[in-house]
């Protein structure tokens, strides 16, 4: 066993501002040594991302104490029985839905939905069964498998993809989460195509992604949707990006006007029932509207059925962009590394592990993209 220093959840729903009420507590915890099929990370960058923020106030519901973080890169420094494929010193990616490659969805290439990886997900354990971190005598949580928070993690092997030793760790890190989610939603779930129009409401690390996917894939024209007038800034700098400020009372006019008569693909990355509605909305006849943000779970949508027959309208759920990770990373990295992904422009800045709860804070503002904790 070694000991680490980790970000310590013990309780959801604290008020804000986290920076005085301080959800996360930076705790000194004991690791395993990796069983089999497990490798242990020494963490280099973790970035911070809604899906981490919707746990500490409690619109995600985990189990407690739980060592939180989820989006992450590092270097191998151990592995267990069984892993043949990564050796000390490989760079690596984690994703956060272990895949087990047996069960149905994974036999039909789908392992975003790996039913054994969502279980273990739910239970804040390993793929490979129970947890690894301790906290005296406590045991702690996994978050999706990854807890990455910390200057170390024990993982399923089945969470982590191995990328290039000279791809930066703060860049890296985005990989897992926020580039797999937002182009994987436009290349994978929505299958675009060049000179179809796309629609992105929400700015955050994913939505970004996603108008960087979009514009990748040649959609024209591309158009962005937030409140944050920062953030459709950044969107026009990405490239020929139109954007409308979702606060506007004819937003959605405005957007329909902008392609057209509506978008053929549009891209819901706020996580609010709201935000769903807008893009359904703005989404054309025979359009597909596509949604990845994860709303508390009681939210839910009204869809008028006549519309979606009689307009042959499509509406899909996306989780982890429907990616293959062992795939779509290494060519997402390989289009990042050819200047067509430039994923580091989602990059608001990187902190100290110390500085966690206030990071927290600039996210839940609205005033960050993604900050990445340096470890």
């Amino acid at each position: 066993m070694i000991t680490t220093r980790a970000a310590v959840l013990r309780a959801m729903g604290a008020p804000r501002p986290y920076a005085d009420s301080r959800p996360l507590a930076i705790e000194t915890v004991t690791l395993d040594p990796p069983g089999r099929d497990e490798v242990q990370v020494r963490i280099r960058a973790a970035g911070l991302c809604h899906s981490d923020l919707s746990v500490i106030n409690g619109d995600r519901p985990r189990p407690m104490p739980m060592a939180l973080g989820h989006e992450a890169a590092g270097e191998v420094e151990a592995v267990g029985g069984g892993v043949d494929d990564l050796k000390p010193g490989d760079r690596v990616v984690m994703v956060f839905m272990p895949s087990c490659g047996h069960c149905s969805p994974c036999a039909g290439g789908r392992p975003a939905l790996c039913e054994p990886g969502a279980a273990a997900n739910g239970k804040g354990e390993l793929l490979g069964g129970g947890r690894r971190l301790h906290l005296g005598a406590e045991m702690l949580h996994h978050h999706l498998g990854c807890s990455a928070f910390a200057e170390r993690a024990v993982v399923s092997r089945r969470s982590l993809v191995r990328v290039p030793d000279d791809l930066p760790f703060e860049h890296a890190a985005l990989f897992g989460c926020a580039v797999l989610t937002g182009v994987g939603a436009v290349v994978n779930t929505a299958q675009v195509r060049a000179g179809q129009s796309v629609v992105v409401v929400g700015l955050g690390g994913v939505g970004l992604a996603s108008v960087l996917g979009a514009l990748a894939s040649g959609a024209s024209p591309v158009v962005a949707v937030d409140l944050s007038e920062d953030k459709l800034a950044l969107a026009r700098s990405l490239g020929p990006v139109r954007t409308v400020n979702a606060a506007d009372a004819d937003a959605v006019e405005q957007v329909r006007a902008l392609t057209g008569g509506g978008a053929e693909v549009a891209l819901e990355m706020a996580g609010s029932a709201r935000a769903l509605e807008a893009a359904w909305r703005m989404t054309r006849r025979g359009g597909t509207t596509v949604t990845a943000g994860l709303p508390p779970p009681e939210a839910a949508l009204a869809v008028n059925i006549v519309s979606l027959v009689a307009e042959e309208r499509t509406l899909k759920g996306s989780y982890i962009g429907t990616c293959v990770p062992s795939r779509d990373i290494p060519r997402f990295v390989g289009l990042f590394r050819e200047g067509r992904l430039p994923v580091d422009r989602l990059l608001s800045g990187t902190a100290a592990l110390e500085a966690i709860n206030a990071a927290f804070d600039a996210l839940a503002d609205g005033k960050a993209v993604r900050t990445v904790i340096s470890l």
